[in-house]
């Protein structure tokens, strides 16, 4: 439960999900609407890991996660 509403995901880390029904079940940070690939889309432009986590409020870990499993999807479609 989380908000009050049952939230099915498939953790592919500690804070990468995979939940139906959240951005297309594209990997996101657990918790957050945050699709991953827009992590990954801020480092390319240059961001700081430190500004991204605090940008989004979310642990410098998890964008070390997502940077992670990139590798693991494909970049135009999960993380274009």
């Amino acid at each position: 439960m989380y908000g009050g509403e049952v939230y099915e995901y498939h953790p592919l880390g500690k804070y990468i999900v995979a939940a139906p029904g959240v951005c297309g079940g594209r990997p996101t940070v657990k918790y957050h609407r945050l699709d991953a690939r827009h992590i990954i889309g801020d480092l390319k432009l240059g961001e700081t890991l430190e500004y991204i986590a605090a940008n989004y409020q979310i642990p410098v870990a998890a964008v070390y996660e997502a940077i992670e499993l990139q590798s693991q999807f494909d970049d135009e479609e999960s993380y274009a």
